[in-house]
């Protein structure tokens, strides 16, 4: 039987596609196997010089990818072999085979039929046993092999989708391309889906239960059929050339099904030569013995069993290379990305299964060129098909110039996009970090060490565990001499602790180490719970720690009690986990009653030791929430327990600093629990505590009222007071300690006298809004009498009117935090209190007056809306200020942007925040947009209204400034055109939804542009005209009927107003212009007004903005886009003419532009999670996205306005050109390599 070798392929090179025969012309004629029968490699295997060089010299590389590599300038000498057992035949096929050269026998075709039906049920249920399936199969083929074998192919041909069936007069009259092309006239379903890509529960499993028949169907027949008649030439012809088809699920199930064929044979061919190695040693064993003893038999039938094993091996070798250059040298840049994941992935288990014939650079250059794929799930496949390879040591040294050449890419693709892909290349790099010394250098490294940081936890986890292997195994870990793993020496753990505290303060990569032990706490978990030598570091005397270094090693202290208490990452690092399992539950509550009987007795010490550093007691205090507090009952540790509340009173007392003040009021919170049996012992020291803090403010209030005129340290010894009480009443109700009263007459005598320092106020402030909140507090939970409603609501308007007076003082400090309070009193004190049941709270419902409103207005427009010029910062300030800044401003619009959608302030307040929506819209556009879309839903049409009354405006502001002349020329006014076409886009398409809005929006504005009368003179125009301009932006949103009405509309309001003949004005040109119909046609006007020209529109968004200009061109284009076709052409870029090809290139590939977030230069900001921020004014969330939205740069703004329209309502596919899916239908299956 003569071996299937690359080389026969090559010398029918030159055949075209249409001379192919039948891939069944072996079975059907049953004669010779060779590869000359069916020669289904011409269409598509390559042929060069070198190739018929050793085809005549009688040699073939065994399993050559390519001959040369990559990586060696000089190719290798080419291994000689024994020629095969029987020589191919070279005479070129002709294009019709002989009517006669084909051979039929057995029964009708009928029978073939319900065999592959049975199949691809059976396959396609995935219930029986596959072994018993093929088994089934080849019992069938025994009995009638043309029968059985026409099955086998029908069975292919139904698992692609095709309804068609290959027939016995097809085999007797058509040549192998004329099949194919038969079938791919039959391939005409209407959907694009076919099983292996269709949806539904029937196919979920078909892929994996198609590749186990492949997979079973070579192993069952490896040791007879394989080489003993069964067609597997044939096979391997049909398979090519479907993988070649112009269809697309012809090529996707024929690549999936050859690579799986060639992973069979990969193993077929590995057993082969375990074989043949066994017999090898066999035979010298029985060659090295005596001449007595030397059994003649033996060492003969040995060596023909050699000989069999090789011509086996020779045939095996044979069809893996026609597989190979018939099929993945061609697929593995096929323009569809699942083909060439496919290949990829195959070709990494060919090499870690039988690395001795494709660990080569000739087969690994293939995954290397890949890392490039445009695609995630090929890069995917690269990544982990490399981590096979480098995961077995014994492999890496043959991996050396192929690591060279590839380096720099895997180590830039720890920067992918896709997460996934980025987490694949750390992981990589790991076993290349362990497994080859040496090769990545320092600046690698480098490179890899601030993904830690990174918010993606999979990601940061990995780059934790490249940067254990780099930095801490070296030098922290020990071994035994049997290579196992000791316990850790305490040395070994403070070396560890070094390390860390060397790296974070040096690298200078981040400020918070919560995120770096997270990143470490998979690999170095056990490490980073070693409390003891944390503790004694920081708690011994002789310790050569600086500042930094211990506010660090306390930093870390804290991150991993809290990280093994609550056993979740840090904030914002993002898990894709749901929860944890009863096992990790469980080594989680152990963690935590470990750390408290460990920190309980430390803590006090540690307070003490630190007391005077704010900075550090601040974290210390944190301590208590990770604790099992319980323990302090269970283990007796109440002495601890008071020394640590002594520490806090003098922490308290001592310090005035926030998160000082907040912790310790938390830490005492979390102790007064009334379940607890020492709450007394705990109430009584909060007691104490709070008397002191009275005492004390009694006697500097009294002093402050007394005299008019406070020094420096009285006044600060005030104001620290109150910061303490305040800190507390937060977290406790300090209610019986009547702090409200003095408190508001104190801010009393600030408003009325302005001799109170600003220092004392935004306390005291804070401290009578705590205290309205917990007499609310109460009087919600019971049946409260009016009169105590009553005393609370007047207690109410009375700070509110303090507040509203602070709204005008001079320290902006003060007027931000009135700002705040009042803002949250008037939201807890609307109508919503009365929601859910609570009608008894109606007489505390409290609506502000007018006055107030307009103060809030006001303070919005001087505190939030200011101009790069009035910020008072110059270049020189520190960028986390700029920050902070801005936070405050976004907490103060978010503030006043929930009083008006709650109904506290009237919704036509919301214009003050609308107009500015362009203008600020990288500081405050997502927060705008919020507001926006929550106030169409309360109410469209008064909605609507006030987005007209916040162009009507900015409008009169900018015509107040520069006058009515040359209006529509100032850079402001085009600025207030693109606020129109951001509020134009916020309808959304849904024409008919809002035709009433969008009609009544047009008259109003048409109203308003001629309110008043033009000035004297023959060119004179309404001060208001130029406002139609504003009001073109919004045609796009009118129906063809509503444009010929308000043409008409504005032709009869233009009546009354006289204007020259001859000189029509440019406004109203251009208004007309967008009403027009026909926009390309004079007639369109109803006064014969020549069409101005279209303002050009820049960005890369100008075709798309082009498309939606028109509801007509809208309407059209969605109903004449044909379905995604079905076909995919691979074979006809020859016959484009040459000026269609450049058009065809541009618009085929889906694999460069078929997905939105494919390329890697697309902007990440069109993200929708990019543009949404919470509203709440307090919550901590507010203002995380400056980074994202300052840095946008202005041509992407243009991209952005559409997208914030169609990330809600657009459809992908709306605006895509008409040919595109024509071009689908003639794209090519192959991407060139420089795509890559």
């Amino acid at each position: 039987m003569p071996t299937l070798r690359s080389s026969s392929s090559c010398l029918r090179s030159s055949a075209s596609p249409s001379s192919v025969s039948s891939p069944l012309q072996g079975a059907m004629g049953g004669g010779q196997r060779g590869l000359s029968a069916s020669s289904s490699l011409s269409a598509s295997v390559p042929c060069d010089d070198r190739d018929l060089d050793q085809t005549s010299e009688g040699d073939s590389d065994s399993l050559s990818a390519d001959e040369g590599s990559d990586f060696e300038d000089t190719l290798r000498p080419n291994v000689k072999k024994r020629a095969a057992k029987r020589p191919l035949k070279t005479t070129p096929v002709a294009k019709h085979p002989k009517k006669g050269s084909r051979m039929v026998r057995g029964h009708s075709q009928k029978e073939s039929e319900p065999l592959a039906s049975d199949l691809f049920e059976a396959v396609k249920a995935a219930k029986s046993d596959m072994q018993s399936l093929v088994d089934e199969w080849l019992e069938s083929y025994k009995q009638d092999q043309n029968a059985g074998f026409l099955g086998l192919i029908n069975f292919v041909i139904r698992s692609c989708g095709c309804k068609g069936t290959v027939t016995r007069e097809m085999f007797k009259k058509m040549s192998n391309s004329e099949i194919i092309r038969h079938l791919t006239e039959q391939f005409n379903e209407d959907s694009g889906d076919y099983p292996l890509i269709a949806s539904g529960p029937s196919w979920k499993k078909f892929q994996g239960s198609f590749c186990e028949f492949v997979r079973t169907l070579v192993f069952q027949c490896q040791y007879s059929l394989l080489y003993d008649g069964f067609p597997m030439d044939d096979l391997i012809s049909l398979l090519t050339g479907l993988s070649d088809s112009q269809v697309r699920a012809f090529r996707h199930t024929s690549t999936l099904a050859a690579m799986k064929l060639m992973t069979s044979l990969v193993r077929v061919a590995l057993q082969l030569s375990l074989h043949k190695d066994n017999n090898q040693r066999q035979y010298e064993a029985e060659r090295s013995k005596g001449p007595g003893q030397r059994a003649p038999e033996r060492l003969e039938s040995l060596l023909e069993k050699r000989k069999e094993l090789q011509e086996h091996q020779e045939e095996i070798e044979g069809m893996m290379n026609a597989l190979f250059r018939g099929v993945f040298v061609h697929r593995y840049r096929d323009v569809l990305p699942e083909i060439r994941a496919i290949c990829i992935e195959e070709i990494g288990s060919w090499m870690q299964s039988y690395s001795t014939s494709f660990l080569t650079d000739s087969y690994l250059k293939y995954i290397g060129w890949t890392l490039h794929d445009k695609h995630r799930e090929v890069r995917l496949k690269c990544l982990k098909a490399l981590k096979g390879l480098y995961s077995n040591p014994d492999l890496t040294a043959r991996l050396e110039l192929f690591t060279n050449r590839f380096k720099d890419r895997m180590v830039s693709m720890v920067m992918d996009r896709e997460y996934d892909v980025a987490v694949e290349a750390v992981r990589l790099l790991t076993l290349i970090l362990k497994n080859m010394e040496g090769v990545l250098t320092d600046a690698d490294c480098e490179s890899i060490y601030p993904v830690v940081y990174a918010s993606h936890r999979a990601l940061a986890s990995a780059a934790g565990e490249f940067l254990y292997w780099k930095l801490f195994y070296p030098e922290c870990e020990t071994r035994t001499p049997g290579g196992r793993q000791r316990r850790r020496s305490p040395r070994a753990q403070r070396t560890f602790f070094h390390l860390l505290l060397s790296f974070f303060v040096e690298s200078e990569l981040h400020d918070h180490a919560a995120y770096l032990i997270d990143s470490l706490w998979d690999c170095a978990g056990s490490q980073l719970k070693d409390w003891e030598s944390l503790t004694s570091l920081l708690l011994e005397k002789d310790q050569n720690l600086g500042d930094v270094q211990e506010s660090t090693l306390i930093e870390i202290l804290v991150a991993s009690v809290r990280q093994a208490s609550e056993g979740h990452p840090p904030v914002g690092r993002v898990t894709g986990r749901k929860g944890l399992t009863s096992k990790e539950r469980k080594i989680q509550a152990d963690d935590k009653v470990k750390l408290t009987e460990h920190l309980i007795p430390l803590l006090p010490q540690l307070l003490a030791k630190f007391s005077a550093d704010a900075e550090k007691v601040a974290p210390l205090l944190q301590l208590l929430n990770y604790f099992d507090l319980n323990i302090y009952c269970t283990r007796r540790l109440e002495k601890h327990l008071e020394l640590f509340l002594q520490q806090l009173q003098e922490v308290v007392v001592k310090h005035a600093d926030p998160p000082v003040l907040e912790a310790g009021a938390h830490a005492l919170y979390m102790l007064c629990n009334p379940e607890f049996t020492f709450f007394s012992r705990v109430d009584f020291a909060r007691s104490q505590l709070l008397d002191l803090l009275t005492d004390r403010f009694q006697q500097e209030l009294e002093e402050l009222l007394q005299s008019s005129f406070l020094d420096e340290d009285e006044a600060y010894s005030l104001a620290a007071t109150l910061k303490r009480l305040s800190a507390f009443y937060n977290a406790h109700d300090l209610t019986r300690w009547e702090l409200s009263e003095p408190c508001s007459r104190l801010l009393r005598k600030a408003v009325d006298t302005g001799e109170v320092p600003h220092q004392v106020i935004l306390p005291a402030l804070t401290l009578v809004y705590f205290s309205i909140l917990w007499t609310l507090t109460h009087l919600s939970g019971s049946g409260a009498s009016q009169m105590q409603l009553l005393s609370l609501k007047g207690r109410m308007v009375a700070f509110c009117e303090l507040c509203q007076s602070c709204l005008s003082d001079v320290v902006p400090e003060i007027q931000e935090q009135a700002f705040i309070l009042l803002s949250d009193l008037l939201l807890i004190f609307s109508p919503q209190m009365i929601v859910g049941g609570r009608d008894f709270l109606r007489p505390l419902v409290f609506l502000p007056e007018a006055s107030l409103q307009s103060e809030l207005a006001s303070f919005l427009m001087d505190h939030v809306f200011l101009q790069p010029g009035e910020l008072g910062m110059g270049h020189s300030q520190e960028d986390h200020l700029q920050i902070e800044q801005l936070h405050q401003r976004r907490r103060l619009l978010a503030g006043f942007c929930k009083l008006v959608l709650y109904g506290v302030l009237e919704m036509e307040a919301a214009s003050d925040v609308f107009k500015h929506y362009n203008k600020f819209h990288s500081d405050y556009g997502d927060i705008i947009k919020e507001t926006l879309t929550r106030a169409r839903q309360i109410d469209r049409s008064h909605c609507s209204q006030v987005l007209l009354l916040s162009l009507k405006q900015v409008y009169t502001e900018l015509l107040q400034e520069q006058g009515p002349q040359g209006l529509n020329e100032l850079p402001a006014f085009t600025e207030m055109r693109d606020l129109a076409r951001r509020f134009a886009l916020s309808f959304g398409p849904h024409q008919l939804q809002n035709r009433d809005l969008v009609v009544m929006l047009h008259k109003e504005g048409i109203k308003f542009s001629l309110s008043e009368l033009p000035p004297a003179g023959p060119s004179g125009q309404p001060p208001n005209l130029a406002f139609l301009e504003l009001l073109s932006e919004f045609s796009p949103r009118l129906i063809h009927q509503d444009k010929q009405l308000l043409l008409s509309y504005l032709e009869k309001c233009l009546q009354p107003v006289s204007q020259a003949p001859g000189y029509p004005w440019g406004p109203v040109t251009t208004y007309c212009h967008s009403l027009s119909p026909v926009e390309s046609t004079a007639e369109a006007s109803p006064q014969g007004y020549p069409h101005s020209k279209k303002r050009r529109i820049e960005g890369p968004s100008r075709r798309h903005r082009d498309d939606i200009s028109s509801p007509q061109e809208e309407s059209l284009q969605l109903h004449s886009i044909p379905p995604t076709p079905t076909l995919t052409s691979t074979a006809v870029r020859s016959r484009q003419p040459l000026g269609g090809v450049e058009e065809m290139e541009e618009g085929e590939s889906e694999f460069t532009q078929g997905q939105p977030l494919s390329g890697t230069q697309t902007s990440r900001f069109l993200s929708p999670q990019h543009l949404q921020t919470p509203l709440n004014p307090s919550g901590p969330g507010l203002g995380k996205q400056l980074t994202r939205l300052s840095l946008m740069e202005e041509d992407e703004e243009e991209l952005e306005i559409q997208n914030e329209s169609g990330e809600e309502w657009q459809d992908p596919d709306e605006h895509s050109s008409p040919s595109e899916p024509g071009l689908d239908l003639l794209d090519s299956a192959e991407l060139n390599t420089e795509d890559f």
